[in-house]
């Protein structure tokens, strides 16, 4: 079969466009954000607003009110949030936990461990945050504190995934009447 050379651009075209994504995986992509100056936030208010199905968020301290309204957006949009937290830290009348728990997200604190520090979510079961970034308003204004976003990389997300079902199944649900 001959082809016609001054169809070849077009023919470029069309398969980059059509074929290549469909035998190509997604491309991976990794974030990084620090803090002060607020990239990290930044880092992770992105990712939950780019959530389509899922976010589970595990965290020692979660008082941020930039974070709790966009997991709240993300739930009105239909993803399905789930948060495990520290007992200690997040069992006051006024965390961010408390408020999620009050607008209907399934929120459980871990009292397990002397603190249950992890500060990690999975999103869409195919994409992790993590590092030493608390959920907090200090975190992101006074604290020198790091975020990486491992995107479209499902292996990395599986053994978070399984840590954050072991944390949520031990953990019981916050009463959100406090």
């Amino acid at each position: 079969m001959l082809i016609n050379r001054k169809k070849l651009p077009a023919l470029a075209v069309l398969f980059s466009l059509v074929i290549l994504p469909s035998v190509c995986p997604a491309a991976e992509q990794v974030t990084v954000g620090f803090s002060p100056g607020g990239s990290a936030q930044a880092a992770v208010l992105d990712v939950i607003g780019q959530a389509r199905e899922s976010i589970d968020l595990a965290a020692y301290y979660l008082t941020s009110k930039s974070t709790a309204q966009a997991l709240a957006e993300a739930a009105e949009r239909g993803v399905s949030v789930r948060v495990v937290a520290d007992k200690k830290a997040n069992g006051s009348r006024y965390t961010a936990a408390t408020w999620l728990a009050r607008h209907g997200i399934p929120v459980r604190v871990n009292g397990h461990y002397d603190i249950m520090h992890n500060k990690f979510m999975i999103i869409d079961g195919r994409t992790v945050e993590t590092g030493s970034f608390n959920y907090t308003a200090s975190a992101d204004k006074r604290n020198a504190e790091n975020v990486i976003v491992l995107r479209d990389m499902p292996d990395a997300a599986q053994p978070y995934s399984r840590e954050f079902e072991r944390l949520w199944n031990e953990s019981e649900p916050l009463n959100s009447g406090l």
